[in-house]
């Protein structure tokens, strides 16, 4: 299993309610939500960059 870092966040409690509403219909935890979400940006943004490195893996 890949190395996982711990990092404290700071975020809205508006925001906070709409990702555990997420992770709730999806069946999952707001860290795994919060963790695809971040995962699904990165993609897009290396996708508009136009990054040669972006490869179609999750």
């Amino acid at each position: 299993m890949p190395e996982r870092k711990a990092y404290p966040l700071r975020i809205s409690a508006e925001l906070w309610e709409e990702i555990q509403s997420l992770a709730s219909a999806d069946l999952r935890s707001v860290n795994a939500q919060i963790e695809i979400l971040l995962r699904e940006a990165v993609k897009m943004r290396k996708r508009q960059q136009g990054d040669p490195t972006n490869s179609n893996r999750s």
